[in-house]
């Protein structure tokens, strides 16, 4: 009799493991990698972009983090982390172009937005000539903080899992950051 309910227990076992790998597996069914890429490859861009400076560099950026997230898409058990999970190696991949040219160029360079054709040249207005560059000499956590809340429009804490910090962290870089910005541009608060 004891060994009937071994038995059952162990078979009641095995299917629970069973149902939960099936779980598990569908979970990873759902994170679809070609929709996300469709719908935040330019926004994504775009975040590489004013962070590193200049269009190539951030596409490549972008088409590596999505390599990359491809390859991990196994360890993602909720498909709602996806887009955290790849503004985060886009953020990374900022951070390691960044990293390359500081060795290449160990001499300050003048930041100098990016310019893509004569009439954007001739569109960019003296002023957010003068913020990009205020933005540029901020230090790399302020400057990531505070793109992803003002042209991204994210929460503190979809702007914590991308820089993998704590909410708390990113409101005080936030506000630190709006603070240099605001010497720099020589506003008054």
């Amino acid at each position: 009799m004891i060994r009937a309910a071994d038995e059952t227990v162990g078979r009641l076992c095995y299917v629970e493991v069973e149902l939960l790998t099936q779980r598990e597996g569908l979970a990873r069914q759902r994170v679809d990698v070609a929709s996300i890429f469709a719908e935040h490859h330019v926004g994504l861009v775009r975040l590489a972009l004013i962070m590193v400076g200049d269009q190539a560099s951030a596409e490549d950026v972008v088409q590596e983090a999505f390599a990359r997230a491809h390859a991990g898409w196994g360890k993602i058990r909720d498909a709602d982390k996806a887009l955290a999970y790849v503004r985060s190696a886009v953020l990374n991949g900022c951070r390691s172009v960044l990293r390359r040219r500081a060795m290449v160029f160990r001499r300050a360079v003048p930041y100098e937005p990016p310019v893509w054709s004569a009439e954007s040249a001739a569109l960019l207005g003296e002023e957010r000539r003068e913020v990009l560059l205020a933005l540029h000499r901020l230090p790399r956590r302020q400057r990531e903080a505070l793109t992803l809340r003002y042209y991204f429009d994210l929460s503190d804490q979809e702007i914590a899992e991308a820089m993998r910090v704590g909410a708390s962290t990113v409101r005080s870089t936030i506000t630190r950051g709006l603070a240099a910005l605001g010497r720099m541009l020589g506003e008054d608060s």
